[in-house]
């Protein structure tokens, strides 16, 4: 049998990996240091963790914690959303206040109220897409970007289908009103770094 053939019969194979098994070889690999690795459909992402990404996500996640509990507030933690093979390790994630774990310890995302996603160079076109997608149709209430290549945030809000309805950009020095939304609370952006 040739390359070609042992391909073709693996495209043809029944047998389609879970998402809980791609996660189970990769926790297998060595994998560098300072990497997170995230599936987004049916890929295989790592992204190098850099020091603005950090200070942006630390930046925001003491906020977040003047009003919710730690419990809350996760940060590059897997939950499974809608899609094709989609486990994500978002920057920040709020789950509601009577979230729990499923029968395989994960976070559901039907409990997740708040997500936010730092842009890297190379995770830009997941988060702006599929990424976005998959919240949308997991009806995450509300998806932030905070982009520092942009020097912006970008708020989205009432999710219909794979996308959502309402977009409001902010730029970094500015505050990011979530008061109206399921986050209940202002974000300051003045400290973000840029890019």
């Amino acid at each position: 049998m040739t390359v070609l053939d042992d391909r073709i019969a693996m495209a043809e194979s029944d047998d389609e990996i879970t998402l809980d098994e791609l996660f189970e070889r990769i926790e297998k690999m060595p994998a560098p240091e300072g990497y997170k690795v995230e599936i987004v459909e049916g890929t295989v992402v790592m992204t190098p963790q850099r020091d603005t990404h950090w200070e942006i996500i630390l930046d925001i996640v003491e906020q977040l914690r003047t009003k919710y509990p730690r419990k809350r507030v996760k940060s590059d933690v897997r939950v499974d959303y809608p899609g094709h093979l989609n486990g994500f390790a978002s920057d920040v994630t709020v789950v509601a206040e009577e979230a729990a774990r499923n029968a395989r310890g994960l976070w559901r995302h039907e409990d997740v109220e708040f997500v936010v996603e730092v842009i890297s160079r190379g995770t830009a076109a997941n988060d702006y897409g599929l990424k976005k997608a998959a919240y949308a149709q997991a009806e995450v209430p509300v998806y932030l970007i905070a982009d520092p290549y942009q020097r912006r945030c970008h708020v989205y809000t009432n999710p219909k289908g794979d996308d959502y309805a309402t977009e409001t950009k902010v730029g970094f020095g500015d505050e990011a009103d979530l008061t109206a939304t399921a986050v209940g609370l202002t974000l300051k952006t003045d400290e973000f770094p840029v890019d």
